[in-house]
């Protein structure tokens, strides 16, 4: 059988855990870390400066022996880069969005112009506008990039978020701006919209137009295609994957890594190097035993949302992080939340606005009690509590 040296860099313990509604107790990830590092993937994701639980976790994941695997996904802030860096981890995968869509959301100084209010990238944007904050990004993901690797010290990936909606031209002008930084450009199909044939062309077409870095892919499941579109993307030369076990994640889910790994076996008669394929199932199992699985594509359970940062683009913007057209939003509340999550819940679904201060309030409480508790918060919970006066 063919072996080849694909890169797997499993996000169970964090992108998994994104699952609206999943919560995985210390001891459980702790668990879960040791199983995952024995199947011998080329990483395992924790996000340390989420909490302070997950910073002891990635500490102690270190101090046992795993600090050759333990990487963080981290968000563009020299302020988290120097945390991860105090935790004693040495592999950063930098994330920032590439699509238009999301750039428009995000953009400092877009939010500051009246002109621009209340609009998306689907209103009548000025292309100049588009090339500035285009340029923007560039700019300020270099000034990370050199942060990271020249101050702090640290090796570092890109995950290019959003990438399968991005201006084609724009990623490539990306990925060789950032190709003298990072070892591995990931790109990201964050809300699911590939099809098979599309995977190949593009990986194809990317690595035409592109040298010095490699591309991996980090794909979710909301069209229920994500893992033919990774299998097509590794026979069209990527030569890293990111995804979860089981396929738990955010909306529908990631891709399943255990899926990716039998798929190479028996379609295309290829092994990954350093694969212990006789530890998967020990991680599968525990994970099913737990009762985490990933919501259907096309289902209502699949439309259900906890991370703060998605739930404050889908404020401004529906599509930001919804593929489909007239699906209902369902916002929950737990240890990924944000302020945003409160704020959607009383300014777009009770119509009731609060000052920020409460918004800030609430956060910081449910993330306290969801890790008390080891559990997530409905929006009927939400304001029960609001009304017995647990957020004063």
């Amino acid at each position: 059988m063919e072996t080849l040296p694909i890169k797997i860099y499993d996000d169970t313990l964090r992108d998994g855990e994104q699952q609206a509604g999943v919560f995985f107790s210390y001891p459980n990830k702790h668990q879960l870390a040791h199983l995952i590092a024995q199947t011998g993937v080329h990483g395992i994701d924790v996000m340390p400066f989420i909490c302070e639980q997950e910073t002891e976790l990635a500490k102690t994941l270190i101090s046992k022996g795993l600090d050759g695997l333990i990487f963080s996904a981290t968000l563009m802030n020299k302020k988290f880069i120097d945390q991860v860096k105090d935790c004693g981890i040495k592999r950063i995968v930098m994330i920032y969005a590439l699509s238009d869509r999301l750039l428009f959301l995000r953009d400092p100084q877009i939010r500051l112009m009246s002109e621009f209010q209340g609009k998306t990238i689907d209103d009548d944007i000025p292309a100049k506008v588009i090339d500035r904050i285009r340029q923007n990004a560039i700019d300020s993901i270099v000034e990370n990039l050199h942060y990271a690797t020249k101050v702090a010290g640290l090796t570092v990936d890109f995950a290019g978020e959003d990438t399968s909606r991005a201006d084609f031209d724009f990623l490539v002008q990306c990925i060789r701006s950032f190709s003298p930084y990072i070892e591995h450009f990931i790109l990201c199909d964050t809300v699911g919209i590939l099809t098979p044939e599309k995977s190949y062309v593009w990986l194809n077409d990317l690595l035409q137009s592109t040298t010095g870095v490699a591309l991996g892919v980090h794909y979710h499941n909301d069209m229920g295609m994500a893992l033919e579109n990774t299998l097509q993307s590794l026979m069209a030369g990527a030569t890293l994957i990111s995804g979860t076990f089981c396929g738990i994640g955010e909306r529908a889910g990631n891709v399943a890594i255990e899926q990716v790994l039998n798929g190479l076996r028996v379609r295309f008669g290829i092994e990954v190097s350093g694969i212990n394929y006789d530890a998967i199932a020990a991680v599968t199992n525990y994970i099913d035993k737990l009762g985490v699985r990933p919501a259907r594509p096309y289902s209502q359970g699949a439309q259900r949302h906890e991370t703060g940062v998605h739930i404050n683009s889908l404020l401004s913007d529906s599509k930001s992080y919804d593929a489909f057209a007239h699906s209902t939003i369902d916002v929950i509340f737990g240890k990924w939340s944000g302020a945003s999550n409160f704020q959607y819940l009383f300014e777009k679904q009770l119509h009731n606005p609060q000052p920020r201060e409460q918004y800030e309030k609430m956060r910081s409480a449910i993330k306290s009690l969801a890790i008390e508790e080891e559990r997530y918060f409905t929006a009927n919970e939400v304001l029960e509590l609001w009304k017995n006066g647990a957020f004063n």
